[in-house]
Parts: structure tokens; sequence; C-alpha cells
């Protein structure tokens, strides 16, 4: 499978292209694409499909969009290649091929071989990267953030033809690139990189008058649109050219194997991907060279050999410094400050880095190691000793005081154009005195603090390696023959090292050293989480050792968070999980993990600036802070934190399922709360169904670990409680699961009233998925436990259940007399929103019997009730059987102003189902009233809604109406297409009634009385 971004958006299967669909799925597969193999996250893919203004639905939308591409891709063969992570979608890389990953690992061997020398072969890779462009990138999607990448797409795409051209000038083939480059120029006037190029190579050609034209035009338009004259740069060539400049003239020619291709005219409003290296290679400003006697150190440490990856933020880090030495107006000293966790890679990034600058800085690089959290930090003052001797100053002449040696160093660097790296920082006040005046002068830092109190410095964060880096790492380091031998296990031993480089290093020496291993041995070895970090150390270099320097510079308070956080099983969490588990205010439980946050022990998910962010630790971190839980916590003080925050847990889940419903859930476990104060309940609770989507992960995690821990109150309470979000958002594998798992708890523990409200749950969920059957014997099972324990309260929730199912089986008098039962005790009990809902399915088996009239005075008290207990969403559901009244009664205009009243709510609401069952009405009240066109535009919709429901029920619903549209449109044969359909639905689901339903329809198709 392939897929093409280099151009309009592709998707390819055996050579024949695939109908993606519309804008909105064709963004959220551009959005997968782009970063194959990474998470996006729903919220992402939300904004990149509606920008900043979601509509209430945005969410739905872009899970059928998902949906449409999975059933897509899986028809062609790929039906896994789209996965479901926490909280988002992944596009796995496996089995497909990208042009843009094609086309960047052709700019990196161009770009590698121009490095060595190899200028030939440069340009013939950098031609054949442009070659794969088919016009403007993802041209066509209407998307704000894809526009935003396909302009540094532009950009960069423009960057690597002027790399080409700039090899190409060295190869003497000046006369061959002048065509390319004045449709370059036309196409971006304000590029002086272009300009000069374009002028050296008219010069080179013998056309030295028309090179002086060119450079006329350039300062025209320069002057003209910026007001600003061309730089010293080119000013100094044209002064070249003017004066025949022999540096200026032309290399020996290269025969050329094949001609250069010249871009079209739509090449030069492209470019490349964000994360090629080296984005910028025009000549830098003339810089002064050190004056004689002058010290040009070179204090750098030697660099990696292997290094790998880390594109994106090596070519942001020489963006900036480029752009600093390129303003005239700079005055403060360009700073960049690299942070990242420990292990992370940001001392080798940090040294790689340099090496590739060094030319840039012609009057020395300065380096020094802080060793910033570990407990030998060194101070400003060593480190100015240091760095004046190195400058020249004897030791005699070395002031005594701090602020002196500072402005010594400042003096010394004052017309000088150096670098200084600053490695392993801990804090600014390490940095301050250590930075020169000079703008000239560049600082590089690597931390594993933000430093965010640096004015004016420009923050880099590195994360752990994509997987075909860490791949490419590994290779590397234990012998590339070894891993390709062992694909899978290589691949296992990179997620058990949490794709954390120095792991990697580690695990890639222990296996060089050890050639008589399999990669599967030290796969084996790893798996073991408490011997995890023993393995992971190789002579000097420790995961461990790195993990604890930072562990044991931070406050104590910080490392009991820290270890405590190691007790929860779930990969995210919220803050007001750590207020839980230290018992201590929300206010200082946050304090104490911005503290972690800022040591890189705890890093932020999704959207930094959210203001509900969540958390997580890297897995080899939580393997330390398990390490840590168990030799410095208490086993009392680790149950009684995980008590504490199940029972928060419980509290916001239950104050959600009150917020969304109106009521709080009756049906509750008596497990102790951990209560948050009301405000910032308020403020977490904000919107209730966002809460459960954000905690949903969490929650089953949490349901899990307390049935695995023996706390079966919080597992059953936690699962019975969670199904306001599993029913509205239709995760019914989430529903069954932890189902199955509370009742086994409950049933461990001899929880019979757990066990009754589980069952009382399994049986909603069958009722859901249309196994009526197995509903029934889940809540006859439930009803007889309540009545046991003398809980009629849950005997009237199962009891009403029960009801639809006789009303299913066509049972009316039974479900309508079983209804007024639970009725009779929810009234009683007062449970307000259930009252309504009995209410308004009451109505509906008077509508069954045809009566309408009495259907409609239920329905206005069912109204009544839901708008007193605060549920719009059991409002709506009354609204909608208002509308099916409205429309039995003949009163067709009044069913469509309903319907449509409650497609509003639904979208508002976000509900799916909802949404779906008002498509249901919608069409048929349209058909009723004769506007053909109308139903077939709402049954049309509602049937692609109802696809992705895993509702049977409701699709074969959707059937029978749309073959009594095709019926009342005269078209037999696809009348009877969709009538077969919901006739073998129904019967699979054992819906007798409705069955009935379909098989009168047919008779009336087929013109006679009984299709058997």
């Amino acid at each position: 499978m392939e897929f093409h971004v280099l151009g309009p958006l592709e998707a390819v299967v055996d050579g024949h292209r695939l109908d993606i669909g519309g804008n909105r799925q064709q963004i959220v597969l551009a959005s997968l694409v782009l970063e194959a193999g990474t998470v996006i996250s729903i919220d992402r893919l939300m904004k990149a499909v509606y920008g900043e203004s979601l509509p209430s639905s945005a969410r739905v939308q872009v899970q059928i969009c998902v949906s449409a591409l999975r059933r897509l891709l899986g028809t062609h063969g790929h039906p896994k290649a789209i996965a479901t992570r926490n909280q988002g979608y992944v596009l796995v890389p496996t089995g497909i091929d990208i042009d843009l990953h094609r086309y960047e690992r052709l700019v990196q061997e161009a770009r590698t071989a121009g490095n060595a020398g190899r200028r030939e072969e440069s340009t013939a890779r950098y031609r054949e990267a442009l070659g794969l462009w088919r016009g403007q990138a993802l041209d066509g999607l209407d998307s704000e953030p894809l526009r935003m990448v396909a302009d540094r797409f532009a950009e960069r795409r423009l960057t690597v033809n002027e790399d080409c051209i700039e090899y190409d000038l060295e190869l003497g083939r000046h006369r061959e690139v002048i065509p390319e480059l004045v449709g370059l120029v036309a196409a971006h006037p304000l590029r002086e990189r272009l300009r000069g190029q374009l002028m050296l190579a008219l010069y080179r050609s013998g056309r030295q008058a028309e090179a002086l034209d060119a450079y006329r035009a350039a300062r025209r338009t320069l002057i003209d649109e910026l007001g600003l004259e061309p730089s010293e740069w080119l000013q100094q060539l044209e002064r070249s050219i003017l004066t025949s400049d022999a540096d200026l003239s032309a290399p020996e020619a290269v025969t050329v194997a094949a001609p250069i291709a010249v871009p079209g005219p739509e090449v030069p409003s492209l470019g490349i991907v964000a994360g090629e290296p080296e984005p910028i290679r025009a000549p830098p400003d003339p810089v002064p060279a050190a004056r004689p006697g002058q010290p040009v150190p070179c204090m750098l440490p030697t660099d990696i050999a292997d290094f790998t990856g880390r594109s994106r933020q090596i070519d942001a880090i020489q963006l900036q410094l480029a752009m600093a030495a390129a303003d005239t107006d700079q005055l403060a000293v360009p700073i960049i400050v690299v942070a990242g966790k420990p292990g992370i890679g940001k001392t080798a990034l940090g040294v790689h880095v340099s090496h590739r600058l060094a030319s840039r800085y012609p009057d020395g690089q300065l380096f020094a190691d802080l060793h910033g959290r570990s407990s030998d930090r060194v101070s400003p003052m060593q480190i100015l000793e240091r760095f004046l001797r190195t400058l020249g100053v004897a030791g005699t002449s070395i002031p005594d005081g701090l602020e002196e040696r500072a402005e010594m160093y400042r003096g010394l660097l004052s017309d000088r154009r150096m670098l200084v790296v600053l490695d392993n920082v801990g804090s600014e006040a390490q940095v301050l005195p250590l930075l020169p005046g000079n703008p000239r002068t560049a600082v590089l830092i690597t931390t594993r603090s933000r430093l965010g109190a640096l004015p004016g410095a420009v923050h880099v964060d590195i994360d752990v390696l994509d997987p075909p880096q860490c791949l490419d790492l590994l290779s590397r380091i234990a012998g590339d023959d070894r891993v390709r031998a062992e694909r899978e296990a290589s691949e296992a031993l990179i997620e058990l090292c949490g794709r954390l480089p120095l792991a990697l290093r580690i695990a890639g020496a222990r296996l060089s050293a050890r050639p008589h291993w399999t990669v599967e041995d030290l796969v084996d070895r790893l798996e073991n989480e408490s011997r995890r970090l023993d393995e992971l150390n190789h002579g000097a270099m420790g995961v461990r050792v790195s993990i604890s320097i930072t562990y044991d510079n931070i406050s104590e308070p910080a490392r009991r968070l820290f270890r405590l956080l190691a007790v929860v099983d779930c990969p995210d969490f919220s803050a007001w999980v750590c207020a839980a588990l230290l018992d201590e205010p929300l206010p200082d439980a946050h304090d104490l993990l911005d503290e972690l946050v800022d040591a890189q022990l705890v890093e932020t998910v999704g959207t930094e600036h959210s203001r509900h962010r969540q958390y997580r630790m890297h897995d080899l971190i939580r393997v330390f802070a398990r390490e840590r839980l168990a030799a410095e916590e208490p086993l009392a003080e680790r149950t009684a934190a995980l008590r504490r925050a199940f029972g928060g847990m419980l509290y916001l889940a239950e104050e959600a399922h009150q917020k969304f419903n109106g009521q709080g859930n009756p049906l509750h476990s008596r497990a102790a709360r951990w209560p948050l104060p009301p405000r910032a309940t308020d403020r977490i609770l904000s919107d209730p169904l966002d809460w459960f989507e954000r905690e949903r992960q969490c929650i089953v995690a949490a349901i899990r670990q307390a049935a695995k821990v023996g706390a079966a109150d919080y597992s059953w309470g936690l699962a019975i409680t969670a199904v306001t979000l599993f029913e509205s958002r239709d995760y019914l594998s989430d529903w069954r699961e932890t189902n199955e798992i509370a009742l086994a708890a409950a049933q461990q523990a001899g929880d019979r009233f757990g066990q009754a409200v589980i069952r009382y749950s399994m049986g909603s969920l069958s009722v859901v998925e249309s196994r009526l059957s197995d509903a029934r014997r889940y809540l006859d099972d439930a009803v007889a436990l309540f009545e046991a324990l003398g809980e009629e309260h849950g005997a009237a929730a199962a009891n009403r259940h029960l009801a639809y199912l006789d009303r299913m089986d066509g049972e009316l008098g039974q479900s309508y007399h079983r209804y007024e039962q639970a009725l009779t005790v929810l009234r009683r009990v007062d449970d307000v929103t259930a009252t309504a809902h009995v209410l308004h399915n009451m109505a509906q088996v008077e509508l069954d019997r045809g009566e309408p009239a009495k259907a409609t005075a239920l329905l206005v008290e069912s109204l009544e009730v839901s708008r007193r207990s605060g549920s719009r969403r059991i409002e709506a559901q009354a609204l909608y059987r208002l509308g099916q009244a409205h429309l039995q009664a003949g009163d067709v205009h009044e069913a469509v102003a309903v319907f449509n009243d409650v497609l509003t709510a639904t979208r508002d609401l976000g509900d799916v189902i909802g949404e779906s069952y008002t498509l249901l009405g919608l069409g048929a009240a349209h058909l009723a009233g004769g506007d053909h066109a109308a139903a077939r535009v709402a049954l049309s919709t509602g049937r692609e809604r109802a696809a992705t429901s895993g509702k049977p029920i409701l699709e074969a619903r959707f059937e029978y109406r749309l073959g009594e549209l095709a019926l009342a449109s005269g078209d037999r044969e696809t009348a009877i297409t969709h009538l077969e359909r919901a006739r073998g639905m129904f019967r699979e689901m054992r819906a007798p009634v409705l069955e009935e339903s379909v098989l009168t329809m047919l008779a009336r198709v087929n013109g006679r009385c009984n299709i058997g």
C-alpha cells in the first residue's frame, strides 16, 4: 500500500488509486500519513478538520471518518492499517510506502554524500528526490494545520533545490542550471540565495552583463518590496563580478550522465518536510578571524559516530542560529536550550549539532559539563576559570570573584564569533554568569529542566526516537545483519527500552559485547521488570544511574509523589490523582507535580496549555519509580494511597454521571470516596462527558487494578458509573470487558449486591447489542438478586429493561404492566431520571397499540420530569417519541419540526446513537409527507451513522425504512433488497414483532398476503 502526499493526497493499492472520500476523510488520512507510526490525538484531528471553531459533533465526526477509512483500507486487504491508541489513532507503518519517507531518505543520502565530498552522487540523489513531487503538497485539502505543513514543505523543498544547484555549480554545470534558476527566481523574487546562484551561473557562462542585470533586478525588487538593500553577501558578489574576481572562475565541468530536470512552473511553490538537517547553506556573513596570537579553542568532545535521528531538532537549532546571524539588529546573545528526560540523548544531540555548527564560529568552541542535577555539580566560578585559561589568561591573572571573572570572560568574547556549549545544566543560576555579551557568539545548553527564566532562549524539546530511528541506532551498535535477522525481537527490544536512546545504546553495547547472544536472549532478560534496570547497565552507562541523579536532587515531597505515582496502573493521569495519592490539597500536589515535570521525571501529554492536561511517566522511569516505591514506602502507605486514588476516581465519575444525566447513580458502591473541593470539582467536570472521555483509559485500568488487589467495591462501582460514557460514546468493548472483570471481582468477594448491579449492567449492554435472549437472562438474574437483598430500587431498574424485552416479543400488555410496577417504585424513591425514562417508554407501548393521544399525554409528563431532573439526554429521547406520536397522528409538519429540534439536541450532546434514531424518525416523517428526496437524505445519512454504532437493531430499522422508501418510489427490486436485509437482521436478534412488520411490507411488495 502506498500513500502520496507530495502533491494531491493519494492512496494506492496494487497500482489502483482508491477513492478516499470527502475533504474531512482526506484531512484525517493526511494527518495520519504525515506522522505514520506516531499516535495522533483526536483533539489534533478535530482541529485539523475544523480549525479552532469546533462544532459539538467534531469528535464524533472524526471517529466516523476513521471508521470509514478503516473500512476502505480493510476492503483492500489492510484492515489493521489504522490502530486505536490511548485517546488517538496511529497509521501502522508496517507494509506501507509513503513518498514523503522516500523523499526524506533521498535528501538525507544526498546530504551525507555531499558532506563526504561525493558531489555527483549528492546531486543525483537530490534530483531523484525532487522528481517525486507531483504538484503542491496536499493540494486541495482545506485545513489550516495541513496548509501550515504544506507551507513548511514549500520552504524546505526550495532549500533542497538551492542545495542541489549549489553542488551543480561546484561541478561546473552552470549552463544547465540557468533555465531552472530563471524559473525559481521568478517564483521567489525575494530569495537572495537564488539570485546569487543565477548571477554566478550567468557570469560563469560568459554572460557578465546579464549577471549584473540580475543583481540590479534583485536590488530593485528588494527596495520596492521591503525597503532594504541586498545583503552584504549579494553586494560582494556583484563587486566580484564587476572586477572579474578570479575566485568566481568556473570549476572544471563534470560530465553529466543525464540532463538536469528543470522543475515545472508549480515546483518553486513547494518545499520539503520538517526534520531535514542543514536547512540553510547560503554563505554566511563575513566574520572576523581571530587576531594573531589569540587562542582558537576547540573544546568539543568527539562527535558521536553512530548518531541517528533528531533531524527536526537539528534543523530547528541551525535555523534559529542562522536567523540570528543574519539579523544585523540582533543585540541579545542567541541561546538554544535543548531539554529532555534522563537518557534521552541531550548531550549526544548537543555535541553532534555543535560539530556541524563549528565552521560558522571560526574563533572557537567552548564546552563544559556542569553536572547540573548531580551531587558533584560544577559552579560557574570553576567553569569561568577553565574558560579563561583556555582563552589564554594566566592563572595568576584570573580574578577571585565571580562577577570579575564573568566581566573578563565577556570582555575576551566581545569581538569574537564563538560557540559556547553548556552541557547538563541544572538551573538558570549556573548559566547566567557564563553568558557572553556579544550577540555574534551563540550559546547551546542541554538540560533536564526547561530553564524558563532565561530571557530570549529558544527551547528545543526532544523525546524518544521513532521506531525506524531506534532500529537504525541499534543496527549501528549491534550490527545491521544481526538486527535484520531478528526483526521482531529487535522491535520488541526497542519497546522494552522505551525507545530511550541511552537504553538502546546499552542494549546494543551488550549485544555487541556478547556475539553469542541472540537479540531474543536480551529481550527475555528485559521482560522481567524487576531486573530490567539491572540489565540496562553496561560499563559506565546505566539507565538507573542516569535517573537516580535527577531523583536524588529533587525535594523529598516530590520524591514521595514520584514513588506513589508508581502505585497507579494507568498510563496517563491528571493532576487530581497526585492530590489523592498524597492526601494533600490540589494546589500543593500540583506544585510537586510541576517539580517532577521540570525535572523531566514526568511529562505532559497532549496540548501543553490545555486546561485539563494530563501527564505520564516514561516506561523505564516508571520501573525506577516502582523500585523506589518498594524500597522506601511502607505497604500500608501504598495501600492507603491506592484506595484514595480509587476513591477520587469514583467520586469524580459519580459527579460526572450526575452532571450529565441529572441525577446520581442509585446503584452505587459503598466504597469510601476521596472528594475534591466543590470549585475544583466543577472546574474539572466543566464538560462531564469530555472528562469521562479524557479519563477513559484510566478508569478501565482502575477497574482492572481494583479487581486485582481485591478492592471489588471500587471495581464494580467504577464499572457501573462508567456506563455513562460507554453507552453514550459507544465503547461497547470497554463496557463488556469492565463488566466481566467487575463481576468476577464481586463473585470472589462474595458481594451479592455488586453481582446484581453488574448483571443488570450486562443486561443493559446486551439490549444495546440486540442480544435480547442474553439480556433477559442477565436481567432475570439481577431482579432475583435484588429482590433477595430487599433492594427494590435495583429490581425496578432491571424490570424497566425487561419491559422493553416484553415489547420486542410483542407482549405489549405485559410490557406496560411491568413498566407500571417499575414506575411505582421509582416515584417512591424519587428517581427522577429513571421515572422520565419509564414514562416515555410507556408512551412507546401506546404508540405500538395505535394510541397516539395516550402516548402524547405520557410524553408531556415525561418531558416535565426530565426537565426537572436536568437531563437533556432523557428530554431529547422524550421529544423523539413525541415526534413519533405526531407522525402517527398524521401531523407530519409538526413531526418534522420536533425531529429537527431533537437532531440539534443530539448533535450538541455528541450522542451518535440518538442522532441516528432521530434521522430515522425524520426520514419516516418526510416519507409520510411525500418528500422522497428529503427522506432519502435523512435515511442515507442515518444509515451511515448506524453502520458505525454497533447496534444491529438500528441498522435493521434503517433497512426497513429504506425499503419502504424504495417501494414508495416505485423501485420494487431495491425495496425487496432492503427489506430482506432487515428481515434477516430482526430474525437473527429474535425480535418477532419487528420481523412481522417486515413480512407485512414484503407482502405488499409481492402482492400477496403471506411470505414465509
